[in-house]
């Protein structure tokens, strides 16, 4: 009985993670191999390993021979095929047990850097995580633990590719399944989540148990339990939504901590506009517009944010507008704006095919509302183009010291007619200088002073 022999390879197979017939089966084949190169023969080769005793037998061309008296060359070459098919094995087995474990999240330690691409040690294997799933701002030191998503796994010549990321957003979704058992549970449900990797991350939860309140549990007690989630995404922010079937309700919600005053959604659009007061403007803006495009990925709307005289004007206009149309009353620019329509840009965008089918209006009519708002749209966009054409105006006026004047009407059309691929540079510096340029005018107006009282004097 050869008991060393058994013992060698059920370690090999408890260590690589391979199925020991697959390893008794590569021996039979590397054994055959080295005896063909020995014996230089065309003549089948057979050897048989015993699974149970580990005695070998070897036939060549019916006739049994000893596979131990081959030689030292031939077991080189069973021993180089015997490597090669142990590491195609250990490839197969480890493609196979992480392409499962997709989704996953695992620790390992840092073992090197490449190219700014991190090389994650994972005990039998290692993992990449390249510079593009790293959180931004994030440094890493070799020997270092770090949790990170598996992927992506996908085979390449020699070797298996496990791919990690610390940005993609079901990494947060399985930190919280680590850190709140209720959502591991399936208790809390995350609906929604929306991320940008280092900077902040909207997640919308409901609780499937009317007793266990969904916001509370995955914040925990102090917020015990949101503080080891950012801790392990280096401070980034998170805002924990509570899920609403109503969209209005759901979006008042995704825009918080602002103050909503007003939520009109128009379905046709899938565009939900908002009004809040002007000191709450910039919060749920948020920095660089982060709050709303948070808010808007979350919710899968898109989202406008107004001030109440905004929102207020585009009725006004919008309304106006309507009653120059015949035939439209009072009841009919009702169900418009019920339908979410509150400027005359969204009934340009819209078209008559909502109108004719949700208002079970006639075509000729629809395409009349839509050619008047159209118009009137266009009417405003050129008025606010001359608008700031006058500016410009004012402003170049003011800055090389001449007194300012207000501009006619066609001034302002041969303003903007000549000066449109200049739109840009013109509006820029007009915008920007505007205390520098009320400076210089007052500036002017002291000198005017100074001179008529010297000559008095």
């Amino acid at each position: 009985m050869n008991v060393e022999l058994l013992r060698t390879l059920d370690n090999i197979a408890r260590d690589k993670n391979i199925d020991r017939e697959s390893i008794f089966t590569d021996l039979e084949a590397a054994m055959e191999s080295a005896a063909r190169k020995h014996f230089g023969s065309t003549e089948e080769v057979d050897v048989k390993i015993d699974r149970e005793t580990g005695e070998i037998t070897a036939f060549l061309a019916g006739e049994q021979i000893d596979i131990r008296q081959l030689g030292r060359i031939p077991a080189q070459t069973a021993k180089q095929v015997m490597i090669q098919k142990l590491r195609e094995d250990e490839r197969g087995s480890i493609f196979a047990e992480f392409q499962e474990r997709v989704g996953e999240v695992v620790a390992g330690s840092v073992a090197r850097f490449e190219s700014g691409t991190t090389i994650v040690s994972l005990g039998r294997t290692e993992a990449i995580l390249p510079r593009s799933e790293q959180i931004p701002g994030e440094t890493h030191h070799p020997g270092e633990r770090i949790r990170a998503m598996i992927y992506e796994v996908k085979e390449a010549p020699h070797q298996v590719k496990i791919i990690l990321s610390r940005t993609h957003p079901d990494f947060i979704r399985r930190l919280f399944e680590q850190e709140v058992p209720e959502v591991a549970d399936r208790i809390i449900e995350i609906r929604a989540l929306a991320r940008e990797a280092g900077y902040r991350t909207k997640v919308a939860v409901n609780s499937l148990d009317n007793k266990v309140d969904a916001v509370g549990a995955c914040v925990g007690v102090r917020g015990s339990r949101i503080k080891n989630i950012v801790d392990e995404l280096g401070g980034e922010k998170i805002d924990i939504v509570r899920w609403n079937e109503s969209s209005q309700i759901f979006i008042g919600n995704a825009l918080r901590p602002s103050e909503i005053r007003e939520i009109a959604l128009c379905f046709e659009l899938n565009r939900a506009t908002v009004v809040v007061s002007d000191d709450q403007l910039s919060l749920a803006i948020g920095k660089r517009g982060q709050n709303v495009r948070l808010a808007a990925r979350l919710t899968n709307w898109d989202i406008d944010i107004l001030t109440p005289p905004e929102y207020s004007q585009g009725i006004e206009t919008l309304i106006k507008t309507l009653r120059s149309v015949e035939r439209i009353d009072d009841t009919t620019i009702d169900k418009v704006m019920a339908l979410g329509i509150i400027s005359v840009l969204d009934l340009e965008e819209i078209g008559p095919e909502p109108l004719i089918h949700s208002l079970e209006l006639d075509e000729e009519l629809a395409v009349n509302m839509v050619k008047t708002a159209a118009e009137e749209a266009r009417r405003l966009a050129e008025s606010k183009g001359a608008a700031t054409a006058a500016q410009a105006v004012l402003a170049q006026e003011v800055s090389k010291g001449k007194p300012a004047r207000k501009p006619d009407l066609a001034s302002l059309v041969s303003s903007v007619t000549i000066d449109n691929s200049n739109d840009n540079q013109d509006e820029s510096p007009a915008r920007g200088d505007n205390g520098s340029l009320e400076t210089e005018a007052s500036s002017e107006e002291d000198r005017d002073k100074k001179s008529s009282t010297e000559e008095t004097e």
